[in-house]
């Protein structure tokens, strides 16, 4: 059975201020452009951080490490150094990390199943642009041109 708007309503409100701040900032960490590939990357097992850094087309050193260390800070994911030679460190997902994967392959899912429609909106959205600015160029091929010097 689905809440109505005020049940809903009532849920939002009941949530302490603090906690929406909170809240906010641990969702915008899972919202992150790397963090839900990484976590469906460690899912199943261990990983070194070369292994990661090529799995992930794109992501560079840098966010790659930043990346890591604030999702071990959230208690997400386990760093572990292995003293061998060379030295051996393997990133996994933490009890934590693992419960956050259901929810992520959830929201995957929904999307693959409404891919359709995500374009379809998006080409219509872009085509009503188009009609009222009459330049040729939706809003968001603009942001992608270069800037003029």
């Amino acid at each position: 059975m689905k809440p109505s708007n005020t049940e809903v309503t009532k849920q939002i409100t009941d949530v302490e201020h603090g906690d929406c701040l909170e809240i906010n900032k641990i969702l915008a960490r899972i919202g992150e452009k790397w963090t839900i590939l990484i976590i469906l990357l460690l899912a199943y097992e261990p990983k070194r951080f070369n292994e990661i850094k090529k799995a992930i087309n794109g992501i560079s050193q840098r966010m790659l490490t930043v990346s890591l260390k604030s999702l071990e800070r959230d208690g997400l994911l386990k760093r572990t150094v292995y003293e061998i030679m060379p030295p051996h460190v393997e990133y996994e997902l933490t009890p934590l990390g693992q419960s956050l994967t259901q929810p992520i392959n959830e929201l995957v899912s929904w999307t693959r199943g409404h891919l359709s429609e995500l374009k379809t909106a998006r080409d219509n959205y872009d085509e009503q642009q188009l009609a009222k600015e009459g330049s040729g160029k939706t809003p968001w091929q603009k942001m992608a041109e270069p800037l003029e010097k």
